[in-house]
């Protein structure tokens, strides 16, 4: 079935590759030089898009790449074209590739028109096209194990188990994980065989940018699932106008003190957070052994929830004058943010939502409900070839989906 889209480009400029798998042979450093794809400010673009859920072997589609990332086999990166707000289509340069070290990279890609510009055989490559047509599951079952592969980084646990089925079970059963690496018997140093890396990526909606800006709403949708498995209510617990100083982890944008709980609750290096609230900063922090507090006016700090459901209230709160920038999928025109909330929580791709009213300066945007997502299934932060690993993915994902197939 076609489907139409819409999309925002706010002056974008996206990163071609000068047929980088073609030119290996001429140099090892990639060619790229960059395009304006956005001819206006926040232009509406529409196309349309057959649902194809076929990839194309030994075919590279050169060229218009927005990124590239990460990924053990082409299923996964469809995934993450899937999940990306804007990725159309993509190529992967899978294990077999010979021609450099550029293993496990997937281009993720997009064009005005929704089809590659170019279609170019080439050993090592497949392509394909982002599912986003094709109704997805939010949370796609990824239940492949890769021999003689390493998800390298994100690690936040170790132990030792008897084989890399046990260490799929543990981090199947453990809330936090995402994905793991098994070191197995014959690997070398000797000391540390059947070591059980457990590993994690983001799974909450991270905002890319939040800003103050008049005459727009900003939310998120009702249908959001931060914390799973856990039927307890959590009593959250925060310190206003207080800030715990230093053993800072990482700073993301986040919405409200609420929003920057459920960032520091997902993450298992977390311990406790600050909210500054006149930039939307959200600092992670990590010291399991102290936390030492001190009154600040602006600040609000709290701690994470372990082992139970997260107040999602919060998600239900729309935010006057502040934008969430980026990450839009589509806009939509209606007539107030209520109605953008709706259609946000209706859809499964969208995670939150930008809505631009009558009073906005520009006349243009005026009326605009701008859909947004980010990736948030797990994604290995890199991934390398190494002899006497195995790695793969926590099985959560496979039983949510199991059920959502037979409540169907």
């Amino acid at each position: 079935m076609a489907r139409l889209y819409s999309c925002r480009f706010t002056t974008a400029v996206v990163l071609q590759r000068a047929s980088p798998l073609q030119s290996i042979g001429k140099t090892k450093k990639m060619q790229t030089h960059w395009i304006l794809v956005g001819l206006l400010s926040l232009c509406s673009l529409s196309f349309s898009q057959e649902c194809s859920r076929g990839l194309q072997e030994n075919m590279d589609f050169p060229g218009t790449d927005i990124t590239f990332l990460y990924s053990p086999d082409v299923e996964h990166c469809q995934q993450l074209c899937t999940q990306h707000p804007s990725c159309l289509f993509f190529s992967y340069i899978r294990a077999d590739w010979t021609k450099d070290n550029r293993h496990f990279h997937c281009y993720l890609k997009s064009t005005p028109s929704g089809q590659p510009r170019v279609q170019t055989p080439l050993i090592g490559v497949t392509s394909g096209f982002s599912l986003k047509p094709c109704n997805p599951q939010p949370n796609p079952c990824l239940p492949q194990v890769y021999q003689n592969v390493d998800f390298l980084g994100a690690d936040y646990r170790f132990l030792f188990t008897a084989d890399y089925e046990e260490c799929q079970r543990v981090c199947t059963q453990d809330p936090n994980c995402q994905f793991f690496t098994f070191v197995n018997g014959v690997f070398t140093p000797e000391k540390i065989r059947f070591k059980c890396h457990l590993k994690y990526s983001w799974t909450g909606p991270r905002t890319p940018l939040v800003n103050r800006k008049a005459g727009v709403f900003s939310g998120f949708s009702h249908n959001l699932q931060i914390t799973q498995y856990f039927t307890p209510a959590c009593q959250s617990k925060f310190f206003a106008k207080t800030d715990i100083p230093g053993n800072d982890l990482e700073t993301l944008p986040a919405a409200s003190a609420e929003h920057c709980q459920a960032l520091c609750s997902v993450n298992p290096r977390c311990t406790y957070f600050s909210f500054v609230s006149n930039n939307f900063h959200c600092i992670l922090k990590n010291n399991p052994n102290e936390m030492v507090i001190r009154a600040k006016e602006g600040v609000t700090s709290g701690l994470p929830v372990h082992f139970c459901q997260l107040d999602n209230s919060w998600l239900k709160v729309q935010h006057e004058g502040v934008d969430f920038q980026g990450s839009d999928i589509r806009f939509e025109l209606m007539n107030d943010p209520f109605t953008c909330e709706k259609i946000c929580s209706a859809d499964p791709n969208c995670q939150f939502y930008t809505y631009v009213n009558e009073n906005f300066r520009d006349p243009v945007h005026r009326r605009r409900c701008y859909l947004k997502r980010v990736i948030t299934m797990p994604a290995p932060p890199r991934v390398n070839k190494l002899q006497n690993v195995v790695s793969g993915f926590s099985l959560k994902s496979c039983v949510s989906s199991a059920l959502h197939t037979q409540t169907r």
